[in-house]
């Protein structure tokens, strides 16, 4: 009933304690009334303040959640561009051993001229006596310039290529580099909002800290309620495709496992990773961030969602969760929480994807 929705409750202020030493009951009222309201204003006060701790260090793991993508996003770069650099690591050897062959056969067929005397191939043609022989000559001849012609035009291209090669590396070492630079900014970065997070959180006291997960669980509970109250429920009536049950079944899995950032399992996850190694389970592969999961996937609207698709939060896509039907999803939420179940309505919605969209039922 808490992924569907309710009735959120918030009772924080502390009755004013009763004087058992008032003679007049009335008397009693009248000095319990300041008390009480006092009590009331200074709960009313802690509250707000609550309130605005729980904005911050939402607002400070949301910073880290969109740093994290984009260190995901370069690290997936870094790794992209150090396979392409061992690529072109292959391509240059072998194209170097290519120009070293062509090189020596073209030292050969100058060393052969050199051999003859350089004389001219006409003259030698002419000279010959026999009609026959001059035939033979000429055929011979003309099959020799046709190898020197290939032999260097082979040459000119293996040089070209070995040049191509050459800058290709060079420009993909400087993008690896600059990937790198990205990563570790973004790495610091998290940190940062992480370590601001924390610390906000290690000032409450306990009492505190339950009424901090009160607030946030009240707020998405609220936001929940208001998703399913717009009816959209009743128009989302599909069923998992036989990939997205596989994929589900992998999330669900994951259950109660730590979120850290930049992990895909299997003992951690961030939100991407969870979605990215449970679409691998279902047989898909798809991106690795959820910026980039929400770019390249096959949008679908939100009536028209089923178990498996993605769910994609936020304006600037830095969240993701798994939607596991009748208005819930799987998703790994933020640093200090673990791989749970939530309402899927519980957070802004951009909108929605599937990763198997060609696929059939």
């Amino acid at each position: 009933m808490g992924l569907l929705g309710g009735t959120a409750t918030a009772a924080y202020a502390d009755p004013g304690a009763r004087d058992p030493k008032a003679g007049d009951p009335k008397a009693g009222e009248q000095r319990n009334a300041a008390p009480a309201a006092v009590d009331s204003g200074s709960a009313g006060e802690s509250l707000k303040r609550l309130e605005a701790v729980r904005k911050k260090i939402d607002d400070l793991y949301r910073k880290a959640e969109r740093a994290t993508d984009a260190y995901n996003g370069a690290k997936e770069q870094v790794e992209l561009q150090q396979k392409e650099i061992v690529k072109l690591a292959r391509n240059i050897d072998r194209t170097q051993q290519r120009l070293a062959a062509l090189k020596r056969q073209a030292g050969a067929l100058a060393s052969a001229q050199y051999r003859s005397g350089g004389m001219p191939s006409e003259a030698k043609l002419v000279l010959g006596a026999d009609s026959g022989a001059f035939l033979d000559n000429a055929t011979l001849m003309r099959k020799a310039q046709q190898a020197a012609k290939r032999v260097i035009g082979q040459l000119s291209r293996t040089k070209g290529e070995l040049e191509d090669y050459s800058q290709a590396a060079t420009d993909r070492w400087e993008r690896l580099e600059e990937n790198r630079k990205k990563k570790d900014g973004a790495r610091r970065d998290i940190k940062k909002q992480i370590d601001a997070a924390k610390k906000l959180e290690s000032r409450l006291a306990a009492k505190e800290k339950e009424r901090l997960k009160k607030l946030e669980d009240e707020l998405a509970l609220r936001q929940q309620q208001k998703w399913l109250d717009s009816g959209v429920l009743e128009e989302i009536d599909n069923k998992a495709s036989r990939f997205g049950k596989k994929a589900i079944s992998y999330a669900t899995a994951q259950i109660g496992k730590d979120y850290v950032w930049g992990a895909e399992g299997p003992d951690t996850f961030d939100c991407s990773g969870l979605t990215l190694r449970a679409w691998q389970a279902g047989g898909t592969t798809i991106p690795r961030t959820s910026q980039e999961q929400w770019r390249q996937l096959h949008r679908v609207a939100i009536k028209d969602m089923r178990p498996g698709d993605l769910i994609i939060y936020f304006s600037d896509a830095s969240h993701v969760g798994m939607y596991i039907g009748d208005g819930a999803i799987v998703h790994a939420p933020r640093p200090g929480r673990q791989v749970t179940i939530t309402g899927a309505g519980s957070m802004p919605i951009l909108g929605v994807v599937r990763p198997d969209a060609e696929s059939d039922r």
